[in-house]
């Protein structure tokens, strides 16, 4: 069983000296990689690995077709002024030949976990000898996990797996005894700027999470786009996490007196300090007007804009 560091409990410089510390004694002379994602938990772990190891931490994030708009060029950006090299690593059709066909969400996850794991951070890591990778799990990841709420893609000793066996390579988890506050009160403490530490978080399999039923490229640019405007308008709201979600039934509508049989999106914003438990946010009526909008004007074949209403539990932040 983990033991949970709670925010009272939390000695920032203690956590970072000791991770730092366990970092380097793992690895030793060693190299490792780290998967960096952009969101907060990953960029954490970006900013502990790079000050354990520095120059013998090879820092990758993953273009793999179902990220937000400009992500990887952004998030290269970020760290680049922080003097930390970040490569890309295209590999946008190993996704979503893995992804095609898939509905179940399960089934879609664990695609996105092999192809990343096994595929491209397996054939990474043996290519450049490296050892060791880096990863964002936190506690939360853990514990939905464990109980069966949903396979959360960075996950596997807790259920089992042995990254050793399974992909050739062991798996260094430097915020696993945290949750979400608490690691942003870490990366403000390792000088990340508010637009990392603050990010509302974003999921591993990315957009892939915020489709219902098979993920196409065509289906992720219709997600991504929709993503862009809600970021937009929700951008100065106070809330734990916002998405927009693409629904795989088709509905009916109207467009310049015409049926149109097009597209739902159904938008959640939610109020949490750790994730376990959220409430939506109770936006007011003007602004879920604009939402739905500016999301019908400027997303493609979208005709109906929804907003979820219901607590978690019995939802979850994420639709899939």
């Amino acid at each position: 069983m983990i033991e949970e560091i709670t925010l009272h409990d939390l000695d920032v410089d203690k956590f970072i000296a000791d991770r730092v510390s366990e970092i380097q004694s793992i690895v030793g002379d060693g190299t490792a990689i780290n998967a960096l994602s952009g969101g907060v938990d990953s960029s954490v772990v970006t900013m502990i690995g790079h000050r354990a190891l520095g120059t013998r931490l090879r820092n990758i994030i993953v273009e793999n077709g179902i990220m937000r708009e400009g992500e990887a060029e952004q998030v290269v950006g970020f760290f680049r002024e922080l003097g930390v090299t970040v490569e890309v690593a295209d590999a946008k059709e190993e996704f979503f030949a893995a992804l095609k066909g898939v509905i179940d969400p399960e089934e879609k996850r664990e695609a996105i976990t092999q192809t990343f794991y096994k595929k491209v951070f397996g054939r990474m890591v043996k290519e450049s000898g490296a050892k060791y990778l880096l990863q964002g799990t936190i506690l939360t990841d853990i514990d939905e996990t464990s109980a069966g709420i949903k396979r959360q893609h960075n996950v596997f000793a807790q259920i089992g797996i042995d990254p050793q066996e399974a992909f050739g390579y062991r798996i260094i988890e430097p915020l696993i005894q945290l949750r979400k506050a608490g690691v942003r009160i870490v990366g403000q403490a390792l000088g990340l700027s508010p637009e990392l530490f603050a990010r509302i978080p974003f999921p591993g399999p990315a957009l892939a999470a915020r489709i219902i039923g098979e993920v196409t490229p065509e289906r992720v640019e219709t997600v991504r786009k929709a993503t862009v405007v809600l970021e937009k308008i929700l951008k100065d709201v106070n809330a734990f996490q916002y998405m927009a979600i693409l629904h795989d039934d088709r509905v009916t509508g109207m467009r310049n007196g015409k049926r149109d049989f097009g597209m739902q999106i159904e938008v959640r914003c939610w109020d949490s300090v750790d994730a376990r438990t959220a409430k939506p946010t109770r936006l007011a009526y003007d602004v879920l007007e604009t939402i739905a909008q500016e999301m019908i004007e400027q997303v493609s074949g979208v005709v109906s804009v929804t907003y979820n209403i219901a607590t978690k539990p019995p939802s979850t932040l994420e639709a899939v």
